[in-house]
């Protein structure tokens, strides 16, 4: 998991390639911003569409925004 936080730090903007959330739809190409990494290895982010949803790294699939 120290990897996933090293290469996710606070702050950094990502852009989701695919998510599969039963509950909650947000569509492929949504930016967000990293708030944290948890234990685990899930990317919690905050998406510029209001959702607070975390990617579940190894399932979800997104990528780093360069601003």
């Amino acid at each position: 998991m120290k990897k996933i936080k090293a290469d996710y730090p606070s702050g950094t903007r990502v852009e989701l390639i695919s998510m599969d959330d039963p509950y909650v739809k947000i569509p492929e190409g949504t930016k967000g911003t990293v708030v944290s990494v948890d234990d685990v290895g899930t990317i919690h982010v905050h998406w510029d569409t209001g959702h607070k949803l975390g990617i579940v790294y190894g399932e979800d699939m997104c990528r780093k925004v360069m601003q």
